[in-house]
């Protein structure tokens, strides 16, 4: 059916009459841009959430005059139109304006007496981005929106000189970020995303310009828009598996697993459509280590196979991210530079290569040169040198540095990262975080909160602000080799606080060689002078041992060493050792299998018992005659027994118990309990684990 407005058009025309040209409806070209805001009251009310079209959000301000808050169209706009909703903290004075660049700004519309509510005001203006700055607020709390609202018609290409380029030419490159050199000062970023505002001010006083990240998705926003509002940048990463190297992360076929690597290319697209125009993006980093962890999945010619499919599938990526987004850069992380073979191959379309790298950092260079590499680079990881590349100490787990090798560590790094001028782009050290556990003390600048002499060597390295103070330095730990479980454990220190600060002490205990735990657990210390003292744990094997000094002023020094915790030497002679012994299973296969009864009875605190995974189980020893013993010790490993009793047997058929529990909490069980019998039997009915019930030792003491 022809319209009534085409007929009188026509007849317009043939009439010789002028037309005016149909105009283009204004459009919405705010929403889910980059926005930045001059403060927010708290993590649940962010800058973005005035830009999200959820009219359940907002943001807010602290509460003070003036106040603004700004949103990237992308390009530059013609812009028509504003609206603001306004929640009951509104402004009753304030500009809409305009700005080219982000810097120079220019008024379009000035508003005074305002009452809040829904506000709209047709404007006329050109620029890329658009600001609504506060001058006096209706009430004591600061300003707040629901929504603020662009319309207009944008432009179709980005201001010129803005986005991220790799430009120059074979071992002459240089990162530009809007026009200007952009050496990457960057650490690894660990606090949630919603409390990147808190720590921005911190993170520049170090000189810090880049945040680098593991994965991208929704909340990603806050970490973005805090760091444009700073001046920081984001490399944002999208984890593949098998992700983290060696060790770690899960399988996959690279090779014909169609729907894994279609729904990871799927979330890739999502996110970086969601955030290529906002001002806080660097680049884009696709998958960590996985080259080398593949290793842990397949082998020979397979491992081959699946390692090139892989580079391959990292090269669809960055085809699919340059055809959304050509103004910033694609690398490709790993922990070894053997996988930039793979990348030259079959990686095409990376714009750089990245690697992780601690204790041979240095040698990233010469690597490099002898790959025949034509392409730039950035170091994603570097810090002092890590479990894996260290020697073993006299109890033979990895020798931690000191704080002040790690400081040193951090320093010698930067130096060799910047070396390589005109190929290196700079790096991202690890880590900045909260964390407090053993991997954070290892290498994290601020556990816990706390700055560490590494913290200040970065600062220092970076350029930042000449720090006021600075922690305690511990010159010397000394523990002893062993200590028997439960006994005290006496730590030797030596510190000094440079500024003359008072030293705070505090120790803590670590099981990652016995059980493979992360966690710190405090332990109550005693101090007198340079001495701490504390309780030996209960469990037998290797403990890290920590110590940390404070000066009051948010400065922390640790150190760290090992100590074998082996089972207390009972009082009295074994009448159980070696002697025969029964049991009502053991564990035959399995890692380090078997581990049969006579490992209990054997004298050696390292071999051990261990049953099948059921209830009830037992273990019995023949002393060879009718004997009386005053103790019994119990040396569990980690599978260790909740509910069990003491039982005595003079024929080994009629039982009777002389001890029980339910409350059994593995360990050392130390039992004074006199009784008589020619056979001893633990019989336990309940485990502590998922696992069977596993005991070192099984010791009849006679006093």
């Amino acid at each position: 059916m022809v319209r009534v407005r085409s007929i009188c058009t026509v007849v317009a025309v043939l009439l010789g009459l002028a037309v005016a040209p149909a105009q283009a409806a204004p459009v919405l070209l705010s929403q889910g841009k980059a926005a930045t805001a001059s403060s927010t009251e708290n993590g649940g009310t962010p800058a973005s959430a005035a830009v999200d079209g959820d009219g359940g959000t907002r943001w807010s301000s602290a509460w003070s005059d003036p106040q603004w808050l700004r949103v990237d169209l992308g390009a530059t706009s013609s812009v028509t139109r504003v609206e603001l909703d306004w929640e009951s903290a509104h402004a009753t004075a304030f500009e809409i304006q305009l700005s080219a660049d982000g810097d120079v700004w220019q008024p379009i519309r000035s508003v005074t007496g305002a009452t809040g509510g829904r506000q709209a005001y047709d404007v006329t203006g050109t620029g890329r981005h658009v600001r609504v700055h506060t001058t006096q607020r209706a009430n004591g709390y600061g300003v707040s929106l629901w929504e603020f609202r662009v319309f207009g018609e944008q432009g179709s290409n980005p201001q010129p000189g803005t986005g991220v380029r790799v430009t120059g030419s074979q071992g002459n490159w240089q990162l530009v970020v809007d026009g200007r050199p952009w050496t990457v000062k960057g650490l690894t970023w660990g606090p949630p995303a919603a409390d990147a505002a808190r720590h921005m001010p911190e993170l520049k006083s170090m000189g810090v310009n880049t945040l680098r990240t593991w994965g991208t998705d929704a909340s990603t926003r806050p970490l973005l828009d805090a760091a444009a509002a700073n001046g920081l940048r984001v490399m944002n990463g999208f984890w593949l598996q098998p992700g983290g190297g060696p060790g770690s992360g899960g399988c996959v076929n690279y090779v014909t697993d169609a729907q894994y690597k279609a729904d990871a290319l799927a979330s890739i697209r999502q996110w970086v459509t969601a955030y290529r125009d906002h001002p806080g993006v660097l680049m884009w980093n696709v998958g960590n280590e996985s080259v080398l962890g593949l290793q842990n999945c397949y082998s020979g010619a397979e491992l081959e196979n699946q390692r090139v499919a892989y580079a391959r599938f990292v090269n669809e990526a960055a085809r699919a991210i340059h055809a959304i987004d050509p103004a910033h850069p694609v690398t490709n992380t790993d922990a070894w530079t053997g996988a930039w073979a793979y990348l030259k191959a079959h990686a095409p379309d990376l714009d750089l290569y990245s690697v992780n790298s601690y204790g041979n950092v240095c040698q990233v260079r010469q690597d490099w040169i002898d790959g025949g590499h034509t392409k730039p680079y950035i170091v994603t990881e570097a810090g002092p040198a890590g479990e894996w590349e260290v020697p073993n100490d006299a109890n033979g787990v990895p020798a931690e540095p000191t704080d002040v090798q790690k400081r040193d560590g951090y320093t010698q790094a930067w130096n060799c990262i910047t070396g390589h001028r005109g190929v290196s782009f700079g790096g991202t050290l690890f880590h900045y975080g909260t964390e407090y556990d053993f991997g954070a003390v290892w290498f994290n600048l601020t556990p816990a909160g706390k700055k560490r002499l590494s913290f200040y060597a970065v600062q220092r390295a970076f350029g930042g602000v000449t720090p006021s103070n600075s922690p305690p330095v511990i010159s010397a730990m000394t523990v002893p080799a062993s200590v028997p479980a439960g006994a005290p454990l006496t730590i030797d220190v030596a510190a000094a606080d440079p500024d003359g600060d008072p030293i705070a002490w505090s120790a803590a205990l670590n099981s990652k060689y016995v059980d493979n735990s992360g966690g710190l657990a405090a332990a109550p210390a005693q101090v007198a002078g340079n001495r701490l003292t504390i309780t030996a744990p209960d469990r037998l094997g290797v403990w890290k041992v920590y110590v940390m000094a404070e000066d009051g002023r948010g400065n922390i020094g640790i150190e760290t060493r090992s100590v074998r915790v082996v089972a207390p030497r009972p009082s009295g002679v074994d009448v159980a050792r070696g002697k025969p012994v029964t049991a009502s299973s053991y564990q035959q296969t399995g890692d380090g299998a078997p581990f049969p009864p006579a490992n209990a009875v054997d004298g050696d605190g390292t071999s051990r018992w261990a049953t099948d995974w059921a209830d009830p189980q037992w273990i019995r020893v023949d002393l060879g005659a009718v004997t009386t013993f005053q103790h019994v010790q119990l040396v569990w490993e980690g599978a260790f027994g909740r509910a069990y009793e003491i039982q005595v047997s003079d024929d080994g058929n009629n039982w009777r118990s002389v001890y029980g529990t339910t409350s059994g909490n593995g360990g050392v069980d130390a039992i004074d309990v006199t009784a008589t019998g020619r056979y001893v039997r633990l019989h336990a009915t309940q485990r502590g684990t998922g696992w069977g019930y596993s005991l070192y030792e099984f010791g009849v003491y006679r006093r």
